[in-house]
């Protein structure tokens, strides 16, 4: 029969589970307790959160929801990232986190409805930020606007400079070969 506190962890965690967006399975075994403070204080900057979940209730509360398929990789000491937000900030911050603290392993991802392998989470980390995506794509748009810009003013432009140019040329001396 289960505790009255271990059905208020399983409902806590499903309803974390059931807003996030991302979620990265990790297992931390060999990390000291200044890592994982580190680990969170980086995830937060992330708009996520690190949580060390037990196994057995992690799976119950993923049961019938759409992170479902993560259930067979809940083994071990497991750590769970859980975010609402962008998926590549929290990608790019665990990758930022493993490389100087290698005994974090990252087990699986589940990002947008889709389970993801490390090498897709690396690959996602790799992916500019969303502001970098947007500046390029300004860049992007506003280079050929200002030619076009620049080629629509380019007649009258010219007209201009020949108006001017025949009214310098009208009122300046005139010229008669004999």
């Amino acid at each position: 029969m289960p505790t009255q506190a271990k059905v208020q962890s399983v409902a806590a965690l499903k309803e974390r589970l059931g807003t996030a967006k991302t979620a990265v399975l990790t297992e931390y075994r060999g990390l000291t307790v200044r890592q994982l403070s580190d680990l969170r204080k980086q995830l937060k900057a992330a708009a996520a959160e690190y949580k060390v979940v037990k196994n057995r209730l992690a799976r119950l509360a993923v049961k019938g929801s759409p992170l479902h398929p993560l259930a067979p990789h809940l083994t071990g000491p497991t750590g769970l990232v859980l975010t609402r937000h962008d998926p590549v900030a929290v990608a790019k911050a665990l990758q930022v986190f493993v490389r100087t603290n290698p005994a974090l392993f990252i087990k699986v991802g589940f990002v947008e409805g889709k389970v993801v392998q490390p090498p897709e989470l690396k690959a996602l980390a790799d992916l500019p930020s969303k502001e970098m995506l947007r500046a390029q794509l300004i860049g992007a748009l506003e280079g050929p606007m200002s030619q076009l810009v620049s080629l629509l003013i380019a007649p009258q432009r010219e007209l201009v400079q020949v108006l001017e140019a025949r009214s310098k040329g009208a009122t300046g001396p005139q010229h008669h070969d004999p």
